[in-house]
């Protein structure tokens, strides 16, 4: 199928309102894409399964999860990364030594060496329940993502592992981890090859530092208000906030919904 454009959305500060759940107004926006012929895709850190009904809400089965461990469209996955259990195993220990913990991500479901106060209150900052403790997850399942759970550890982590993963601080409680070369960047140009999507115009929408891969790689990028300095500095448009109507503003800049 030919598109006119595709739309990249990334979720935490960006689709998403506050409560990790989608405003009315950007609801309807996202579904009219369609109408247009326009596909919109998330491109997110986020796995599916920690928050099923955004995904819902925004009836959209294309998209970049995990970072770029994970592609799907049209609800079939195209490209799964698995990071090995004994590289898992190594930043276990880690954890474990400084009163840190490992959550563990695929497409369809998460879990967490440890439950303490640093694992909540990460938890409660992106509004999303407290996963499941199982620390041996890892054994019996992919992991796509791992999420260390940590406020000032982050050497510990890149030093020793930094040519075989990559780490993203998105929050002030934890470090996204994939495998060294996965980005949104890697999981878009995935996409548009495997799916012979080139040509067709892209957009993004993002905030964080995780988005700057992202924004770096489509046609027209576009910041959004509330977003940091470095994504702002790439961007082509900077629209107003997420909590300001920031979708609906650079959607219709660029004649989106027309």
């Amino acid at each position: 199928m030919t598109y006119r454009a595709l739309v990249f959305f990334d979720l935490d500060g960006t689709l998403m309102n506050p409560q990790a759940q989608l405003d009315d107004d950007v609801r309807a926006a996202v579904h009219s894409l369609r109408d247009h012929n326009i596909l919109p895709i998330i491109s997110t850190g986020r796995c599916p399964a920690e928050i099923p009904d955004v995904f819902a809400q925004a009836g959209i089965d294309t998209y970049v999860a995990l970072n770029g461990g994970l592609v799907v469209y049209n609800g079939q996955p195209i490209y799964e990364g698995s990071i090995a259990p004994a590289t898992i195993n190594k930043m276990l220990t880690i954890t474990e030594s400084h009163g840190d913990a490992l959550a563990y991500y695929n497409g369809t479901d998460y879990a967490i060496s440890r439950l303490n106060d640093l694992v909540k209150a990460q938890y409660d900052f992106v509004s999303t329940p407290y996963p499941k403790v199982d620390p041996d997850f890892y054994q019996t399942n992919p992991v796509q993502m791992l999420l260390v759970i940590t406020v000032d550890n982050d050497k510990r982590y890149i030093y020793p592992y930094g040519n075989e993963l990559t780490f993203y601080r998105n929050t002030p409680y934890s470090l996204d981890t994939v495998l060294k070369g996965e980005s949104k960047q890697f999981g878009i140009n995935t996409l548009i090859k495997k799916m012979g999507l080139t040509g067709v115009p892209t957009y993004a929408f993002g905030d964080g530092v995780n988005d700057i891969p992202m924004l770096e790689t489509v046609d027209h990028p576009i910041a959004m208000g509330n977003g940091i300095t470095a994504v702002k500095d790439r961007a082509e448009y900077i629209t107003a906030k997420n909590t300001e109507g920031g979708i609906i503003q650079g959607l219709n800049h660029f004649n989106l919904l027309d």
